[in-house]
């Protein structure tokens, strides 16, 4: 049935109720003959069609309603380009009509955005500078299935809604509109009518790439970005350095209070990448692994509430600074991984939720769609459209930031549906299992596209159950990850040793168990940020004794960390015992490496990290059952641990050896694997590193006397809550 576009309801679109504008404004031929040209700019007290090709004057306008609703019947047979003159508020400009274009996106794209297939969606959704036709704008696309009507609107059009609804061009809930000469940085949202009729407050765009600085909620017109990359050769070189096999390395960090101005305001992406990439290559780390920084209306959230997953937030620059920061990471030798959160999201009215006045994103029912301790909501996982949007968001960051890996944060919450729930309060999967079978599925499928888009990458996940083959390929029933945190390993050491030197003796398993199910994973030793907040106090003062013992347990700690098999994860300031919990309001103490036990942990960790990165035994195996080998881990009465650490051709080897006791043992027998003499190739209890020396006057040789199973022993000095790195000669 065609449509008569004389037959203009008035009524319905002062309501906001016109869900198929291009059927009423622009220009149409009329039935009886002619051309009828329709537009509505209030701010215009007169209004003239101009030819486009010429400049010539065609008609003036007339208005049909006194808000700013015009139009006009030009005698013509054929459409042709035109333009506006418009005159107001004692000037004159010249303007395109938005309705004169037909649609951006093509039938492919419409299709598979509707299908949830579309792997680029972000090159399509969102805003886009381009220019159409041969006229600059921005091209706008939205999904919004349930929407009675979308539209446009921010400064540009003194947010009025009726000025620029947007099309649904296909059945398929995606609304579009090119408006023309629009130009990066322009704020904008989207005016949304519920199918129900109401009008809900105005949403951000969920592809925006660069929002307002909070705590202002619009979103800003950027694009793609134009940076030019210098990183050709980290990018040729990211898959050695991302392998099973490599020494990786990382520092956590949260942008926002590593360090701070004199004036305690934030260090821009610039002035981060001249002072964090120095000092993490000097200290050795690998990579670096950002706290999230997609834009998130709440700071104290830390960026795990995050509402623009396309945008970095905008607290410390553009997205195009944001690129220049990775890029210096990578031409200076240094990884860089995000914290990613497809979990959950806020209930911020400018947000996800009920996007078109329906659970678009979420789910309808709180027993699935409501996470019980952040008070957040829970995506949709069984949603095509919602799937796209978050594996599009994890391709985002991979494709245009050059992100090395995404660590998936919370994935235990996304696995069970009865996760922080009482008995009634969550809903069986349609087996009657616990499981979420919708996220699983998801998560499966996200770390298949994004190993066959970008197979030097690398996904972690943040998972804290037994729940097996997180990291196994999905083709054999595991969840598709490359790495998974050890978070037992994590807990059970830091409960050991929290513990009174004099009684770890009796607490013996819980250091040793970890090794029980080393090689279950590709597992990753995290001392994450979790373990410095909330009332847990840092990690030196997590640590018992005298201030001289906890400096020592400090340091046995990371000494233990880089001998246990599996790579290894830091939070900024426990590299140099950072005294005070992380306050995410203030930068870390950075006048603590004034004083020698701080600058001793750091030259320690220094150290440690470039005995991993330099010796192939000590990472080749982090992985693998080969990898690691106990020697003695039975010597409770001594609270002592003896293991060796293989390379992958199994020629060389590290014995590493602990004395979690604060008194030294001397004439400590360890079995070792063959004669010659063994180099102290480390020692935590060195002076250089605030130690008392307590050790093995650089080596010691190895003696015919069978022991701990092996052919040949040593005879060892251990420092006081220290730890030995004993290497073949």
């Amino acid at each position: 049935m065609s449509i008569d576009p004389s037959r203009f309801d008035l009524d319905a679109f002062f309501h906001g109720d016109i869900s198929n504008p291009v059927d009423w404004f622009g220009m149409h031929r009329l039935p009886e003959g002619g051309l009828l040209v329709r537009t509505y700019v209030p701010w215009a007290e007169r209004i003239e069609v101009l030819d486009q090709e010429t400049g010539s004057f065609v008609a003036e306008m007339r208005k049909v309603h006194p808000e700013g609703l015009c139009e006009v019947i030009i005698p013509a047979k054929e459409p042709f380009k035109y333009r506006f003159r418009m005159h107001g508020n004692g000037r004159t400009w010249e303007a395109e009509d938005p309705y004169r274009f037909g649609a951006v996106l093509g039938e492919l794209d419409r299709y598979l955005l509707g299908e949830g297939t579309h792997l680029r969606s972000y090159e399509r959704l969102g805003a886009h500078p381009r220019v159409f036709d041969g006229v600059p704008g921005v091209s706008f696309a939205v999904w919004a299935p349930n929407a009675r009507r979308v539209s446009v609107v921010g400064p540009f059009n003194h947010w009025d809604g009726r000025c620029h609804p947007m099309q649904q061009y296909a059945m398929n809930g995606i609304w579009e509109l090119f408006i023309p000469h629009l130009e990066i940085g322009e704020l904008y949202k989207f005016e949304i009518k519920s199918s129900a009729g109401r009008m809900i407050a105005l949403k951000a765009d969920p592809f925006a790439f660069q929002c307002e600085l909070p705590s202002g909620t619009a979103s800003i017109v950027h694009g793609l970005g134009c940076h030019t990359w210098g990183d050709a050769t980290w990018m040729e070189q990211r898959w050695q350095r991302n392998r099973h096999t490599a020494p990786l390395s990382i520092l956590e960090l949260h942008l926002g209070s590593w360090r701070r101005r004199d004036d305690g305001s934030f260090l821009n992406y610039r002035e981060l990448a001249e002072q964090l990439i120095p000092y993490a290559i000097e200290t050795g780390f690998t990579h670096i692994q950002l706290l999230p920084i997609s834009e998130h209306p709440f700071y104290a959230s830390w960026g795990y509430q995050p509402l623009g997953l396309f945008a970095p937030t905008s607290r410390y620059g553009s997205p195009d600074e944001f690129r220049a920061f990775v890029d210096a990471c990578h031409q200076a030798g240094l990884g860089v991984l995000l914290d990613w959160v497809p979990a959950h999201f806020p209930v911020d009215d400018h947000g996800l939720g009920l996007f078109d006045g329906t659970h678009c994103y979420e789910h309808a029912d709180p027993k699935k769609g409501r996470h019980m301790d952040w008070g957040t909501l829970i995506y949709n996982y069984g949603r095509t459209e919602v799937q796209n949007f978050l594996i599009a968001n994890a391709l985002f960051w991979l494709d245009q930031f050059h992100i090395d890996g995404l660590r998936v944060d919370a994935v235990a919450s996304m696995l069970y549906l009865d996760y922080s729930r009482k008995a009634g309060e969550w809903i069986p999967n349609r087996f009657g299992g616990r499981e979420n079978l919708e996220a699983v599925a998801f998560l499966r499928r996200m770390n298949e596209v994004v190993y066959a888009q970008f197979p030097d990458v690398m996904t972690i996940a943040e998972e804290s159950t037994a729940w097996p083959m997180v990291s196994r390929p999905t083709a054999n029933g595991g969840l598709g990850f490359g790495f998974k945190w050890n978070m037992g390993w994590m807990h059970d050491t830091l409960d050991y040793l929290s513990r009174n030197m004099l009684h770890r003796r009796y607490h013996h398993s819980e250091i040793t168990f970890s090794m029980l199910y080393h090689n279950a994973e590709n597992f990753m030793l995290p001392l994450s940020h979790d373990e410095v907040v909330h009332g847990k106090k840092s990690l030196l003062w997590r640590m018992p004794g005298t201030r001289w013992e906890q400096f020592a347990n400090l340091r046995l700690l990371f000494a233990y960390q880089t001998a246990h098999p599996g790579k290894k994860l830091l939070f900024m300031g426990d590299e140099f015992g950072q005294d005070h919990e992380w306050d995410h309001n203030q930068a870390l103490d950075w006048q603590l490496l004034q004083h020698e036990p701080h600058q001793g942990v750091h030259t320690l960790v220094r150290d440690l990290n470039r005995l991993y990165r330099d010796i192939p035994a000590l990472h080749e195996g982090d992985c693998e059952p080969w990898g690691f080998q106990w020697v003695d881990c039975e010597d409770s009465q001594n609270s002592t641990l003896s293991m060796l650490r293989w390379n992958a051709s199994h020629d060389d080897f590290v014995l590493a050896v602990m004395n979690f006791t604060a008194q030294p043992i001397h004439q400590y027998r360890v079995g070792v694997p063959r004669a010659g003499r063994y180099l102290e190739v480390l020692n935590s209890d060195s002076r250089h590193y605030g130690g008392q020396n307590f050790g093995n006057i650089g080596g010691v040789a190895a003696e015919a006397v069978p022991m701990h199973g092996l052919p040949h022993s040593v005879l060892l000095t251990l420092p006081p809550l220290g730890a030995v790195f004993m290497r073949p000669e």
